[in-house]
């Protein structure tokens, strides 16, 4: 079967600064949170591979844009890092501007439209010290942040994400324990969700009200994780319409309509979890979530039953929703991630329902450990596994497309391997592999595969 997409669709990858640039304390840049918790905790990360070095791509862009160009990309995502911009978070770094400006115009020269990203889980220590984004004032900070990237960089960069999944940061850091700092608090994870949702606002105000406001598009790129209920027995299904609440719509909604989803402040209300006054004061500001085109990161889905006990006040998301194994899975190994392919169907349902307007996928992608396994005669890795990963899910897109959904693209993670926050390279997920000893690339069979893909705007 063939399958063919849109005219001008976009073929290309995602990466962050933090994951592929090096050069972490220096050229200017001040230290992140993944700087210092390396500095503080070195034995919390994969083979004590912290954020120092990455990928080099700090000394390697010129040439990795052509290994984009000879992949066929038209487009290409990367982000900016704020430590690195603003060291103090308030004076120019002039040689992370010559270098972001560079780098843009090596991609522009190549016919590769830059998706420029405002913060990708790279919280500037600065900031940490003043309480990250639990402080009221974050949003403010990222403000100034998106004023001086649009002021810096608008000449050249036409389309602008503020967030890379923003649930991720949320979760990871204030209920799961793997990014910094690693605490379980429910609530503190409510207000952090609420300022991230203000920050992203202001920063869409803020291009909004620039020279740039009739050239220039923005959008955010959330991770949407839809949940399958165990049973059509009622208590599951409401856990699955909880779980979609919290994980899909608490982002989602906002993007597309620029309102807060009334069923879940309904929800987080009567917990006490959010300041339902406090969203009525912010509402001028809130109606600038809406986005001009949206990114969407889609790996696995989650499946959900009915809570494992009953709770008389939310304390915490298993109270409103508890995980199960389907017995049918399919399950990447080296991430503990179930491989689902027809979920991308039911997010682009999803979204139609809600809008009209343009999206694109923003990352899809299978990282394996140990892919040396897999290396030929020649040196090169035989990645049919993300080959096959990739059919599956275009497939599912294809077919959400010729319904009529106004999708413009599809990115994969990533284009080079690159770092992992905690996990560092222990699964790579590039077109090319990256040699640690001497940062040397090298394509692998996906990358031959996709550079035919985006040739031929589809595959058999």
């Amino acid at each position: 079967m063939q399958y063919n997409f849109p005219k001008n669709f976009m073929w290309g990858a995602a990466t962050s600064a933090p994951q592929s640039e090096g050069h972490s304390l220096e050229n200017g840049k001040s230290a992140t949170t993944w700087d210092k918790w390396f500095e503080m905790n070195p034995e919390k990360f994969y083979n004590n591979e912290g954020p120092e070095n990455t990928s080099m791509l700090y000394d390697h862009y010129k040439e990795d844009v052509q290994r984009m160009k000879e992949l066929g990309f038209n487009s290409f995502r990367t982000s900016i890092s704020w430590a690195r911009l603003l060291p103090d978070g308030k004076t120019v770094n002039q040689e992370a501007v010559d270098f972001y400006r560079d780098y843009f115009n090596e991609l522009l020269q190549n016919d590769i439209k830059p998706i420029i990203n405002l913060f990708h889980f790279d919280m500037p220590w600065w900031l940490m010290e003043k309480g990250g984004w639990e402080n009221s004032q974050s949003s403010d900070y990222f403000q100034f942040y998106a004023e001086k990237c649009f002021e810096l960089f608008g000449d050249q960069i036409q389309n602008w994400t503020t967030f890379n999944e923003p649930l991720v940061h949320i979760e990871m850091a204030y209920l799961h324990g793997y990014h910094y700092p690693a605490i379980h608090d429910f609530k503190k994870a409510i207000t952090v969700g609420y300022n991230t949702l203000l920050a992203h606002a202001k920063a869409v105000k803020a291009l909004k009200d620039s020279e740039y406001a009739n050239t220039a598009k923005i959008g955010i790129i959330l991770n949407l994780t839809p949940a399958y209920p165990k049973s059509e027995a009622a208590a599951d299904k409401l856990a699955a319409k909880n779980a979609d609440l919290l994980n899909i719509y608490s982002f989602l909604t906002p993007a597309l309509s620029g309102k807060i989803n009334d069923e879940l402040v309904a929800l987080l209300k009567q917990s006490d979890l959010i300041d339902y006054d406090q969203i009525h004061f912010d509402a001028e500001i809130i109606k600038y979530c809406e986005v001009d085109f949206l990114g969407v990161n889609y790996y696995q889905p989650i499946r959900v039953q009915a809570p494992l006990k009953h709770a008389e006040k939310i304390e915490d998301p298993s109270d409103l929703y508890a995980n199960y194994e389907w017995k049918e899975r399919r399950i990447n190994p080296y991430r503990g991630w179930e491989i689902y392919p027809e979920a991308i169907y039911d997010i682009a349902k999803t979204i139609d329902k809600l809008s009209d307007k343009p999206w694109y996928i923003s990352e899809n992608g299978m990282g394996v450990a140990d892919e040396e396994r897999f290396m030929n005669a020649d040196g090169m890795i035989e990645d049919d596994y993300r080959i096959d990963f990739m059919k599956e899910h275009l497939a599912q897109l294809n077919k959400a497309i010729e319904e009529g959904s106004n999708c413009i693209g599809y990115h994969t993670w990533t284009f080079i391997d690159c770092w992992s926050w905690l996990n560092g390279y222990k699964n790579r997920y590039g077109f090319y592999r990256v040699d640690l000893n001497d940062y040397s690339r090298t394509i692998k069979k996906s990358g031959l595969w996709y550079r035919e893909l985006a040739q031929n705007n589809g595959f058999d």
